[in-house]
């Protein structure tokens, strides 16, 4: 249990112990691990804006550190601190998630006194532009609520923002380089997912997982696939096999290649990982590996969702 800002949270504690003297202690590494988890469980549970959350804000109106703090009238280095990681204070959190909303972002610009009016005028057009284009993507809006389960980060998402983006991009690659049958591909990006949160305290995809008879599997996994294939991102090959079974083999769309732009080069290393790891591997193989994951374990019986906890316990992947 670990205190941070007057309240305590539960954490997986990472630590080293030495055998022979009986100490243990702690590296830079495990400590920022160990602090990270705090740090997540305190923003979900005060709904205080992610780092990444607080960059889309600011990307989207296409402004400046200097011209996002001086219009929410905070200090002229705050937000690019908040940005790098520093937690907002509560008041400064609801300011932030406030300006999220185009139209009140809008009203908050033209209260500020203190910018040109070239910026307001910049920003009036620019929320305009963004209200026009939400209320044409609410269809996308409600496939990704159903997707995700929902858009709110908390231990079953690996405190991950759901990007519905960034998840076809890992289908695709995995598509690209494996061509995976469907429960194959479930379980690959269980793992990528959870190799991801094990490293960073944040998962991939932001997906939910729950546990099955076949192992983890992402929650409404089918609608996904079928909202890639029809919107050309990938194929589905039906295969009848000799004992009556149907299989579904999921390959890469003609003309839609893997886009490595929005991930990380540390995101990217989980990907290449996991597709080094289980290239070879069979749909029985991933199947029976998966099955030995206290992830499946604890929560197969009840068709639990998968707490992203248990991605400090892998078993099935190397290092």
């Amino acid at each position: 249990t670990l205190a941070y800002r007057k309240e305590e949270f539960e954490v997986v504690f990472h630590y080293y112990h030495c055998h022979d003297s009986g100490e243990s202690f702690t590296t830079t590494a495990l400590d920022e691990i160990n602090i990270k988890q705090v740090h997540n469980q305190y923003r979900a549970k005060h709904n205080i804006p992610f780092p990444d959350d607080l960059r889309r804000i600011r990307e989207k109106y296409q402004l400046s550190y200097k011209k996002m703090s001086e219009i929410l009238g905070f200090g002229i280095n705050t937000y690019r601190k908040y940005e790098s990681g520093e937690i907002p204070s509560l008041a400064n959190a609801k300011l932030i998630l406030l300006a999220d909303d185009e139209e009140e972002f809008r009203k908050l610009a033209t209260y500020c006194k203190t910018i040109d009016n070239k910026t307001r005028d910049k920003i009036s057009s620019r929320t305009a532009q963004l209200i026009n284009e939400r209320k044409q993507n609410q269809q996308n809006q409600c496939l990704l609520d159903y997707v995700f389960g929902g858009t709110q980060r908390d231990a079953f998402t690996g405190f991950t923002r759901p990007s519905l983006e960034k998840l076809t991009e890992i289908v695709v690659y995995f598509a690209e380089k494996m061509n995976p049958w469907k429960t194959q591909l479930n379980k690959l990006l269980f793992y990528s997912d959870f190799a991801m949160y094990s490293q960073h305290c944040q998962s991939l995809s932001g997906l939910r997982y729950r546990a099955i008879n076949l192992g983890p599997v992402p929650i409404n996994f089918d609608s996904l696939y079928e909202y890639l294939a029809n919107n050309n991102r990938i194929k589905i090959e039906y295969s009848v096999f000799p004992d009556g079974n149907t299989g579904e083999k999921i390959r890469p769309a003609t003309g839609n290649s893997f886009k490595s732009k929005n991930f990380s080069e540390a995101e990217l290393d989980i990907l290449r990982k996991i597709e080094s790891q289980f290239k070879d591997a069979t749909t029985r193989d991933i199947v029976a590996i998966s099955h030995r994951e206290n992830a499946w374990k604890a929560n197969h019986q009840t068709r639990n969702l998968i707490d992203y906890s248990y991605g400090f316990e892998l078993k099935g992947i190397a290092g």
